[in-house]
């Protein structure tokens, strides 16, 4: 009874001892697997480190980037306000010389047309030049024909017409003088437009338009040219020839 008894502690000792051994071989195992797993935690904390070393070398140069962009950014500016500046200084400049122009035109033409008005050659010299481009402007007529200084005579009747300028549907007669005075603009409405009449009834069907040009119109003048219906030609500020009274007289 007693080596049964012995027998079986035996057996039971020699299971724990291999249950323990068992254990500790796990343990082992266990240990050598964590030890795998630090180490290649180990690794990739290193490859992070000069990854984030990399990336923070990158983002200092990316900084140093940035600072030469600003630095390239504030001479583009410098360079932008230079030239803005230039722009203005040769924005006045053109302006200076564009009223000096001005004024150069003006005084010519109050020398030309002093000139021609003692030659008595406004007609010629002003007025004739003026006709198509004036006429172009503002009906839009391309006149066929322009004459100056037209004697006719019919019968008893006759006279003379300083222009007259004929488009397609319309005949302009014009009437120049240099020194205008109202009882001038009442002759050319009362008198010369019926003289025009009868003398070239070959324009009858053609619509008639009155413009009475010279070299420079007082308001009187041009308000009573509106008042008749009369177009008002004339150096609009001794710059160039204009009909001053346009809206006035077409209703516009």
């Amino acid at each position: 009874m007693q080596d049964l008894a012995l027998e079986r502690r035996v057996d039971r000792l020699e299971r724990v001892m291999m249950e323990l051994a068992y254990q500790a071989r796990r343990t082992e195992m266990e240990i050598e697997a964590l030890s795998i797993e630090m180490k290649e935690f180990k690794d990739e904390m290193l490859e992070f480190k000069n990854e984030m070393k990399e990336f923070k070398n990158e983002m200092l140069e990316f900084k140093n980037e940035m600072k030469e962009f600003k630095n390239e950014m504030r001479g583009f500016k410098n360079e932008i306000l230079e030239f803005k500046n230039e722009m203005r200084e040769f924005k006045n400049e053109m302006k200076e010389f564009k009223d000096e122009v001005r004024d150069d035109i003006r005084e010519s033409n109050k020398r030309w047309g002093a000139l021609a008005n003692k030659l008595g050659t406004i007609v010629e010299d002003i007025i004739a030049p003026a006709i198509g481009p004036v006429l172009k402007k503002y009906f839009q007529c391309d006149p066929e024909e322009i004459a100056i200084r037209i004697k006719k005579r019919k019968g008893d009747l006759k006279d003379e017409f300083d222009a007259v300028a004929v488009c397609e549907n319309r005949v302009f007669l014009f009437e120049v003088k240099a020194t205008p005075k109202p009882e001038y603009v009442t002759e050319f409405k009362e008198e010369k437009t019926e003289s025009f009449k009868k003398l070239f009834p070959e324009h009858r069907d053609k619509e008639l338009t009155l413009i009475f040009a010279s070299l420079r119109l007082e308001d009187d003048i041009i308000n009573l040219l509106t008042k008749l219906g009369i177009y008002g030609m004339a150096y609009r500020e001794w710059e160039y020839m204009d009909i001053l009274n346009f809206d006035e007289v077409s209703g516009g």
